[in-house]
């Protein structure tokens, strides 16, 4: 029941985290550094710690007295992550859309699904789940071969995307359907892919890292709510810093951006509908935030490992994926394009099964 439960929760976040972006395409006449960082404020600042207050008391109070050196790591990690997710744009520049979009992803799930296995392996900790661990189950075993069934869905997946681009001979758009400028260096876009991809898991390390915050938030309900499992919101203090971290490289790149394309003028304009805008993008940033919120839900019924992460980058991608057909972005593409989408479409829907199956196990 708590796999199912899981995997239900991984679907609402999966869901929020592909569809957060189509509020965005509501706005009118800001550019996209504009319109991300006023996102952001939502779903970095605000939101977060309104989430952590209805969900957690004295939330503040956990960061307040945890060590200065976990809360450091928390926020480096989510940092990092934040530089990870601007790095993306440089990736699908220099090796298009859909073969940087495949290499990012597939990296960003292998490394924040195995490389914190791989650290407790050499570092045990209670509650944590190394790779040795992983091996030695049947339970482990299925959901790695999950992992590696997902990374052929997202490989498929960009093949459809090289056949999409070569058919309708347009300009190439990111999964969010924004333009992007693409200009092909196959050697410095893998470089960037590769740096992106690792970066851009750096989100589950600021969760490994922040989570003694977690355990407290847990341990502090446990003790009010006796035999009632794991606590589902324990998460929710650890994101604020995470986010924090994230927060300050975006507002950096956005407003970097902002001058040298001088979009800043975007909030005096005439004749733009600003209130609006801001309604859109608190939409947005809300949607992009809630995609943790269940996540965090999810891995209390799951577990602390690698089926979470899968299952998170997984549903984001397929429901994406799902989206880009419902707005007929492959419209007017040959049958067999369409077949070799539904096929990737179709492959990591079976890993989440597997995975989902390999936690049932457990």
């Amino acid at each position: 029941m708590n796999a199912l439960l899981g995997v239900l929760f991984h679907f609402l976040g999966g869901f929020s985290s592909g569809s957060f972006y189509l509020p965005y395409k509501k706005v009118k006449g800001w550019q996209w550094e504009t319109f991300w960082l006023i996102g952001g404020v939502f779903s970095w600042i605000i939101v977060p710690p309104l989430a952590a207050f209805l969900t957690i008391p004295d939330f503040w109070d956990i960061i307040r007295n945890e060590r200065s050196s976990i809360l450091g790591l928390t926020f480096l990690f989510g940092a990092l992550w934040g530089v990870g997710g601007f790095m993306y744009g440089l990736g699908v520049r220099y090796l298009g859309v859909a073969l940087g979009s495949s290499i990012m992803l597939g990296l960003t799930m292998v490394i924040g699904s195995l490389v914190p296995s791989f650290y407790y392996e050499f570092y045990p900790q209670d509650g944590k789940d190394s790779i040795g661990l992983m091996l030695s189950g049947s339970w482990g075993r299925m959901v790695l071969l999950g992992l590696a069934v997902c990374v052929i869905g997202i490989i498929i997946s960009g093949k459809a995307g090289v056949m999409k681009d070569r058919e309708l001979q347009t300009g190439s758009s990111d999964p969010h359907g924004m333009q992007v400028k693409t200009e092909y260096k196959f050697g410095l876009g893998l470089t960037v892919a590769v740096i992106s991809g690792i970066l851009s898991a750096c989100f589950n390390f600021g969760l490994e890292a922040g989570k003694p915050m977690a355990h407290v938030a847990n341990e502090a309900w446990k003790m009010t709510h006796p035999g009632q499992g794991e606590f589902l919101f324990q998460n929710n203090v650890t994101y604020i810093v995470v986010l924090w971290g994230g927060m300050a490289s975006n507002l950096i790149g956005c407003l970097y951006l902002s001058f040298k394309n001088k979009s800043y003028t975007d909030y005096t304009k005439k004749n733009i509908p600003v209130a609006r805008n801001i309604l859109f993008c608190a939409l947005a940033g809300t949607m992009w935030f809630l995609q943790f919120f269940f996540y965090g839900m999810g891995e209390s019924k799951m577990g602390n490992g690698a089926s979470s992460w899968i299952l998170h980058m997984a549903f984001i991608i397929l429901i994406a994926n799902v989206w880009g057909i419902i707005i007929k972005e492959w419209k007017g593409v040959s049958r067999k394009t369409v077949y070799t989408i539904t096929a990737g479409m179709a492959v990591m829907f079976v890993s989440i099964l597997i995975v989902g199956y390999g936690n049932s196990l457990r």
